[in-house]
């Protein structure tokens, strides 16, 4: 477990003070986030966060008014880098990256790197999914013939190529397409045919990417009542020994810690003992008991 240099083994408050509380999948006005990276960090030291990483949407061609410009990558990489020399002393601050499948971007100067599938790749045309509920009819309607399984079979079957892509830490937001499931079932996920698609899936990944995130983003923003990804597929992430990062995909400060607490709850019924963080070292292991009681402190 990751403690800093003066813990004290036999005391449960101090731990909880000790554990590291971290936010690595978080969005600033370098791509669509809403508050700028300063204003982030300084609202990440007002609720007590030891670490902050940054994961702006790589450039995507195919879908600018969502990801950086290309030209403003170094810009971004630069300014992240700078504001973690100002405030070394208060937090510490890590310049990752959230990679679309498609996006072509270099990859070698981040921390770290979480990877993600927003778009589908249908007879030549990069088709969003990650969008209003209505939208999402469409995709299904025009592109999978009104079929919600051959929908998530394809997505699954894209998700399964990211480690083509090159090195990635983190798989972002595994069931991104059940993100309106509190509303409307596109598909059905307790099928064994929907399982099956999920777990290919995961079978390939988990050979290749080390950490599966919690996200708890669609929470934050209305559109589901718990975390990704469903509580099976963590349980079949745990069977293989996968590990996990709790995030909470923040586009707003605001929601820097959203539902932290339910996640880790989550992690907990599913078997996980341990949640991951980011340090200068690589990444390491956090008690999920100690995160939950210094969240709701």
């Amino acid at each position: 477990m990751l403690w800093f240099e003066n813990r004290k083994e036999d005391n449960t408050e101090d731990k909880t003070k000790m554990v590291v509380l971290q936010n690595l999948h978080t969005h600033c006005s370098w791509c669509d986030g809403k508050d700028s990276a300063e204003e982030m960090i300084l609202h990440a030291l007002s609720r007590g966060l030891d670490s902050i990483g940054f994961s702006a949407h790589s450039p995507m061609f195919y879908a600018p008014e969502y990801g950086m410009a290309e030209e403003n990558v170094e810009r971004y990489i630069t300014e992240i880098r700078t504001l973690k020399e100002k405030y070394r002393d208060r937090i510490k601050v890590f310049c990752g990256l959230e990679l679309d499948l498609y996006s072509g971007t270099d990859l070698s100067p981040f921390d770290y790197v979480i990877g993600s599938v927003h778009y589908l790749k249908r007879n030549g045309e990069y088709v969003g999914f990650d969008r209003k509920l209505q939208t999402v009819q469409n995709v299904i309607d025009t592109h999978f013939d009104g079929n919600g399984m051959r929908y998530a079979k394809s997505y699954y079957e894209t998700l399964a190529t990211l480690p083509e892509r090159g090195k990635i830490d983190i798989v972002g937001h595994f069931d991104l397409i059940t993100k309106h499931a509190d509303s409307i079932k596109f598909f059905d996920e307790d099928s064994k045919v929907y399982r099956s698609y999920a777990l290919e899936a995961l079978d390939v990944l988990i050979k290749k990417i080390p950490l599966f995130e919690i996200n708890t983003g669609a929470i934050a923003r209305g559109y589901r009542k718990t975390p990704y990804p469903s509580a099976f597929l963590l349980k079949e992430i745990q069977k293989r020994g996968g590990s996990i990062v709790i995030s909470s995909d923040c586009h707003d400060k605001n929601c820097l810690l959203q539902s932290f607490a339910d996640a880790a709850e989550l992690a907990l019924a599913c078997g996980f003992q341990e949640t991951y963080v980011k340090t200068e070292q690589g990444f390491s292991p956090v008690s999920l008991d100690e995160l939950k009681k210094r969240v709701m402190i």
